[in-house]
């Protein structure tokens, strides 16, 4: 029997929005007669946790954090790069407020989508409904591993896995623009920036990465996964 293995990833997976395939001509002009673009500056709160959900968001460019708020206390779940929604926890009956924050790293573009009508396609329309439950469930997969990774492994282990997230499922290569200060990353890993700051040099030290003026590269990802596995 294979052995299980515990999901780690930052961030959702291939093709998220491809539930919009599933849509008519009609079905795509009634998404386009109820929504609106919006453009954000980096820094800027997408959503507030706890505030009114009018709205599914599709974030059309850019990079985000979606977090829970607790006084001064903050969780990040996952990042969400371009090409996601953002809302749709607001869907199930009995709740009509985000359950999380959303605050982009970077300017970003978001299409507001009306949330009465797009329970309408989730109504009207079966293959939509259960690409956004799949979507759903993916999202739940992500969470759980992001609560095991913070809560079971230690520094160089969540490190390694925010490192690897970043180059396989955000940027999707090896060298990638250091858009997320070492504050973002040491709020990524739940950690100090001292902590973040002191790793990343040794890990650099050692031939994993390489930092440069703007970018990081990972130069030996089989170490950093060595490294995530052991925690």
């Amino acid at each position: 029997m294979p052995k299980s293995v515990v999901y780690n990833g930052c961030s959702v997976g291939e093709n998220p929005l491809c539930c919009f395939d599933d849509l008519t001509q009609e079905e795509c002009d009634f998404v386009e007669e109820n929504s609106v673009e919006v453009e954000y500056k980096r820094g800027e709160n997408i959503c507030k946790q706890g505030s009114f959900a009018s709205h599914i968001m599709v974030m059309k460019e850019g990079l985000a954090k979606i977090y829970l708020e607790n006084g001064n206390d903050a969780l990040i779940l996952k990042i969400l790069p371009a090409i996601n929604m953002i809302g749709l926890p607001a869907l199930f009956e009995g709740n009509n407020t985000f359950p999380y924050s959303v605050q982009t790293y970077m300017d970003s573009t978001v299409k507001q989508i009306e949330i009465g009508a797009f329970k309408k396609l989730i109504e009207s329309n079966a293959k939509f409904a259960g690409q956004v439950i799949s979507m759903l469930a993916e999202n739940t997969v992500i969470i759980n591993g992001r609560f095991f990774c913070l809560t079971k492994k230690q520094t160089y282990g969540r490190l390694a896995d925010v490192l690897l997230c970043l180059s396989n499922r955000i940027y999707k290569t090896d060298k990638f623009p250091l858009q997320l200060t070492r504050k973002d990353l040491a709020e990524l890993s739940s950690m100090s920036v001292e902590s973040t700051t002191r790793i990343l040099t040794k890990f650099k030290d050692e031939g994993l990465i390489a930092v440069h003026c703007n970018e990081i590269e990972i130069l030996n990802a089989d170490k950093l996964l060595e490294i995530s596995a052991i925690g």
